[in-house]
């Protein structure tokens, strides 16, 4: 008869069987963490969450080795090992954010250097379990006992992260709570294990100063956050929120030069309040005001992406328009530029138009699903930094777009710089000429994100409007014309059509970029 199976289980295996739980768990959240972060500050989800995985596995692998010189006093061994997880794993958000701010050149060592010794802990962690437990559990039952337990960990907490814990704690908070959680894991091995230790008294007292620790950090997230980000992004943060999708956070700054209110998503400037009409009016009046030229204004109009809703502000200067809708994939940014009021003033209200409807979902989808037609539709996404929004650029979705846009009908694509990423830019023409439709580039000078590329897309030849609202604070009739000259280290050059199966924008546009950081 085996251990296991002369008594049942016993209270130190089901212990120690819940410890499992508890350390698989946090260690994909610290994984997950590492991932997510890296995706926001880096860019290209993709790429970042691969390496991090990559880097975290092997770390496992040699901390699994490791694990073969531990060979006595293994629960005081398990016990240290919980709380460097819980200090390290734990602060590992809160370290990047502030490596990112104060030290930017350091972020990308520190990030592998944080994955591998978290990883290399954890990697610890389970075969210490696993030879306590051999103890008392046959070999068969130890072996499906500890992965069930592990596996279990992993889907749990790879359901709550993305949907619960980031959302609703953010990426610090999320960080610290399960570092408490592998600190309570070494408080529970310290007394289930108090008769075997050696020095009690002096790991009670690690476990207490380490349990302080993250409660004091707990305490004080929202301050270490505020305090990174408005060191990262050079003003202060006024709103910042963390949602399914993005980090979203406005600054506003009173110093010379960039005054006003500024939106980040990911880190990536969207738009600045000083200079923002000059991109807003450049994206929609070409369209609406050549589809009104042709006899009449637009009735029906789309917006894609641009839940700030200055987008949206510029379509409804045209009076005879009597819808929009406004497809967002994010509710936190519709409801934030429909809510906060000084936003709510950047667009004039526009989300609270009887005339505008929002849906918040993936546009790409929903132009799957849907039977409506537009007159002019506009495309305002981010930039490519990753293939999620990368499929937003391919053939596949601007054949989706021609299959929605009205046969005297416009759409516009907003399209990275021409100058900084002339292949990128080229690239989307190009794209857009391979499903049939009529591509006419312009670009239009943005101080903040310096020349700015748009695309019309259309079944028909376009033609400049020879009128426009007479609010505008940029374009006029007569410098509308210069928008659609190209100059030479700006013209046109050859490139490949962007599929969903290559995804070529978004490592060109990696590449075109990544130039301009270094």
């Amino acid at each position: 008869m085996s251990p296991s199976e002369e008594t049942g289980p016993r209270p130190v295996e089901v212990a120690l069987l819940a410890s499992v739980f508890i350390v698989s768990a946090c260690g994909l959240v610290y994984e997950l963490a590492a991932g997510a972060l890296a995706s926001y500050l880096l860019g290209d989800s993709v790429l970042q969450f691969s390496t991090v995985i990559g880097t975290y596995l092997f770390a496992m692998g040699v901390g699994s080795y490791l694990s073969r010189f531990f060979e006595r006093q293994l629960p005081a061994h398990f016990l240290r090992i919980e709380l460097l997880v819980a200090l390290i794993g734990g602060a590992l958000p809160a370290l990047l954010f502030i490596a990112n701010a104060w030290l930017p050149g350091s972020f990308r060592f520190l990030l592998y250097a944080l994955v591998m010794a978290v990883g290399t802990l954890v990697g610890l962690e389970i075969p210490l379990v696993m030879r306590i437990l051999k103890r008392n559990v046959a070999l068969k039952d130890l072996v499906s006992q500890v992965l069930t337990f592990d596996y279990l960990g992993a889907l749990a907490v790879s359901l709550a992260f993305p949907l619960v814990l980031v959302p609703q704690l953010g990426l610090i908070r999320t960080g610290l709570l399960f570092g408490l959680m592998n600190a309570a894991v070494a408080l529970w091995a310290l007394w289930l294990f108090r008769d075997e230790l050696r020095q009690f008294k002096a790991h009670a007292l690690a476990c207490v100063a380490t349990l302080g620790l993250l409660a004091a950090g707990m305490a004080a997230a929202d301050q270490v956050t505020t305090w990174a980000e408005d060191k990262m992004y050079q003003d202060h943060v006024v709103f910042a929120s963390t949602s399914p999708y993005q980090r979203i956070v406005v600054t506003h700054g009173g110093g010379e030069g960039r005054a006003g209110y500024r939106l980040f998503l990911n880190g990536n400037l969207q738009f600045a309040q000083r200079d923002e009409y000059r991109y807003h009016e450049a994206l929609v009046h070409p369209v609406m005001a050549a589809y009104s030229a042709t006899g009449g204004a637009p009735k029906k109009v789309a917006v894609l992406g641009g839940g700030d809703g200055m987008a949206v502000r510029e379509i409804l200067k045209y009076p005879g328009v009597d819808s929009v809708t406004l497809v967002e994939l994010d509710p936190a940014m519709t409801t934030l530029f429909s809510t906060q009021p000084v936003l709510v003033k950047l667009n004039a209200g526009a989300l609270q138009s009887p005339k505008v409807k929002v849906v918040n979902t993936d546009a790409f989808s929903w132009l799957e699903s849907t039977d409506d037609m537009f007159d002019v539709i506009v495309v305002d996404f981010p930039d490519p930094t990753n293939f999620s929004i990368g499929k937003l650029y391919t053939n596949a979705f601007y054949a989706l777009l021609d299959k929605h846009l009205a046969a005297s009908g416009y759409a516009v694509i907003q399209t990275t710089s021409p100058l900084v990423a002339r292949q990128s830019f080229w690239t989307v023409v190009n794209t857009i000429e391979s499903v049939g439709l009529s591509a006419t580039p312009y670009h239009a000078h943005v101080p903040s994100f310096g020349e700015w590329g748009y695309v019309v897309a259309s079944r028909r030849p376009y033609r400049l409007p020879s009128t426009l609202p007479a609010d505008l604070r940029f374009l006029t009739p007569h410098s509308l014309p210069a928008l659609f000259d190209f100059p030479a280290d700006m013209a046109r050059v050859p490139t490949e059509v962007n599929r969903l199966s290559n995804q070529v924008l978004v490592t060109t546009y990696e590449t075109e970029w990544g130039r301009v950081a270094k």
